[in-house]
């Protein structure tokens, strides 16, 4: 990791665009070579992020992830800012759309294709062992060449075998609790997702409950 100065911070970040910010300060920004700079803070004295830091958990999952054949970012370097009191990663950025605004600009038999190969997607990602709390369709990218990836990857773990249905059923709660994503998913029905989902998997799901609390009205 590179430990700089708050000029060479301010060297690193002149010119760059903002794209995400909180009432904290900048979190993302494009540098004026293309490249994302993620910028984080530690929010307590005493913190996980001490024994984790989330910087090298996202150049790990990068890693992972890479390393099991999904497209991701991927990562240049990692920094620290010891006069901000922040952290950061710079990487190269996953090309391609987020599911979350690609999706709806299709024509409908499109947005089912699209959808029938997220189920399958979803499937492998779970059959790699990957857990990804963050799973929603702002984080699915459709890259240009047809592939699907991840990125925002700071809340994901790997495991060296198939994630269990308990894991499985978990990460679907996270996915569907967006009204964004759950309303695309209902136009091709939640029974028929995760029949599709099932289908592409080593471990399936029994996904009533899912089905029923989600979409009570064709339970």
């Amino acid at each position: 990791m590179n430990a700089l100065d708050d000029s060479s911070y301010l060297s690193l970040v002149d010119g760059a665009q903002v794209i995400e910010r909180d009432p904290h300060g900048d979190k993302v920004l494009i540098l004026r070579d293309g490249s994302f700079l993620k910028l984080f803070r530690r929010k307590r004295l005493l913190s996980t992020a001490l024994l984790s830091p989330p910087e090298k958990r996202f150049q790990n999952n990068c890693q992972a992830l890479a390393t099991r054949g999904i497209p991701c970012p991927r990562t240049l370097q990692t920094y620290s800012f010891p006069d901000i009191e922040r952290t950061a990663v710079r990487y190269q950025p996953l090309p391609g759309e987020t599911l979350r605004s690609y999706i709806p600009l299709q024509a409908p038999e499109r947005q089912l294709e699209l959808l029938r190969e997220l189920a399958a997607f979803i499937a492998r990602v779970h059959d790699l062992g990957i857990y990804f709390r963050s799973l929603h369709l702002g984080n699915v990218i459709l890259t240009p060449s047809g592939e699907y990836g991840l990125i925002d990857l700071s809340d994901l773990r790997t495991r060296p075998t198939a994630l269990s249905r308990a894991l499985r059923k978990r990460n679907f709660k996270h996915l569907l609790r967006y009204k964004k994503d759950l309303a695309l998913i209902r136009k091709l029905g939640l029974a028929t997702f995760f029949e599709l989902y099932n289908k592409n998997a080593k471990t399936p799901l029994d996904s009533r409950d899912l089905i029923a609390e989600y979409e009570p009205s064709r339970a």
